[in-house]
């Protein structure tokens, strides 16, 4: 068989960082044996010093494709993942049209990426007020889980769902198998705190800020808490942002509920204190919150209270940012970062004391099992498909828009000096990245259930 072997003196495993060599057979994309020195006869590609890392995942991306092609695209959105590292994308259900709370959506969605994606995919379904009889039909079509909202999420397409209506889903998710991704944040909290904003400055950040409080964030999670006890479904809640709700997700965990949790890079990264008033290109929901908070969610990252960082790239047309306006009441929250997820997380990580096993841990292996492909993706073991980044960590860049990829080159993060460096990208053993360049052949695909 036509065999490619990889040889890194960093290749990055589930337990440690070594020198090896993996061999990839070529007609299939599976990794078939890792061994020390590569066959006689394979195609050799060298890393040399550069760290060999499995394909990275990202659980929570919003590609917006039909019908809002113009915010973003299969084809735009994976180019993007492909010059992150990312191999496999998993896709919001909503911001698209129509929004996948159907079966027939589900179907139009698969229609529309056929032939347009460098990198592999998957759906979530969503959980919408009035969908509940199209849930068990959803997870018989293939889709790894539901998101859904607590507050309304912006598009009204896709409604929040309320306590009553969780009530009636919840029972058909666990039936399922499946988790419900949660959007945990409550009108209650946010409505109280906008009564105090009257004739406040929306230019100001801390306006802003202040709209979304940290408890809109802990009461949705005590709610959820509380339903998944009831019904033992599997919860997982979205972008977290506060640290406030982290002793109650701890507690939960303890007992043995089956809670997962992700973070984002914005808030990893960024902190609110930083943040210059008008800068809209940092609005996203819940907000960016403040140094001390960004502290210990990478000391919950530490301890494994938060499981995974997921993007939550959310891109839109650059005009509905309101940059010019400058206001964060108008301006359309969402931060476009798939393209530098993985540098923007090892610059922060590694000024604290993280190693590469950490970021694979974070953004390949645990997405892989919330995403349900750890049967064939999130790490570099033999049968698994050969989804492999050639990562440099040391070499530093600072972002440009020529660095972003995505359909708007618009982005918080330009101007930031960033640490680690995408060289090349492998889906299933093929290259469809290498020193900025794409490969002219769509690998990608859905993966099936």
């Amino acid at each position: 068989m036509p065999i490619t072997a990889f040889i890194s003196r960093r290749v990055v495993f589930a337990d440690g960082v070594r020198p090896a060599c993996v061999v990839v057979d070529t007609d299939s994309g599976r990794i078939v044996r890792i061994t020390d020195d590569a066959p006689a006869e394979a195609t050799v590609v060298d890393c040399c010093n550069d760290a060999l890392l499995p394909g990275l995942i990202d659980p929570h991306v919003h590609i917006n494709e039909p019908g809002r092609t113009e915010w973003e695209g299969f084809e735009t959105a994976t180019r993007a993942a492909a010059a992150g590292g990312f191999t496999t994308l998993i896709d919001m259900p909503l911001n698209c049209l129509p929004e996948t709370t159907t079966v027939a959506a589900l179907e139009l969605k698969r229609t529309a990426a056929a032939g347009k994606c460098l990198v592999d995919w998957r759906p979530w379904g969503g959980a919408v007020n009035g969908n509940q009889q199209h849930l068990l039909e959803l997870a018989a079509a293939g889709v790894p889980g539901f998101k859904c909202f607590l507050i309304y999420p912006g598009c009204d397409g896709f409604g929040l769902i309320d306590a009553a209506e969780l009530r009636t889903a919840m029972p058909l998710i666990a039936q399922s198998g499946l988790p419900l991704l949660v959007h945990a944040e409550l009108a209650g909290p946010c409505d109280a705190a906008a009564a105090t904003l009257a004739g406040a400055d929306w230019r100001r950040y801390t306006t802003y800020l202040a709209s979304r409080p940290d408890e809109a964030e802990v009461e949705a999670i005590r709610l959820m808490i509380s339903l998944s006890r009831e019904f033992g479904t599997r919860v997982h809640i979205v972008h977290l942002s506060s640290a406030e709700a982290l002793p109650l997700l701890q507690a939960a965990r303890a007992e043995g509920l089956p809670i997962t949790m992700e973070t984002c890079p914005h808030y990893l990264f960024f902190a609110a204190e930083e943040i210059a008033d008008g800068a809209t290109l940092f609005k996203c929901a819940p907000p960016i919150r403040g140094a001390a908070n960004r502290e210990l969610l990478w000391d919950a990252l530490r301890d494994g209270t938060i499981d995974m960082v997921a993007s939550d790239h959310s891109p839109c047309p650059p005009q509905m940012k309101r940059i010019d306006e400058g206001s964060f009441k108008t301006a359309w929250g969402g931060i476009a970062s798939v393209s530098l997820s993985l540098p923007i997380i090892w610059t922060a990580a590694s000024a604290r004391g993280f190693g590469l096993v950490d970021i694979a841990t974070w953004m390949a292996a645990t997405p892989a099992r919330l995403a349900g492909v750890s049967d064939r993706k999130g790490c570099i073991v033999e049968g698994f498909d050969a989804d492999l980044v050639v990562f440099s960590p040391e070499e530093t860049f600072t972002v440009t828009n020529a660095n972003l990829h995505f359909r708007y080159p618009v982005s918080p993060y330009v101007g930031q000096m960033l640490k680690g460096a995408v060289k090349r990208t492998f889906v299933r053993g093929h290259c469809v990245f290498e020193e900025g360049q794409f490969a002219t052949e769509n690998f990608g695909r859905e993966v099936a259930a």
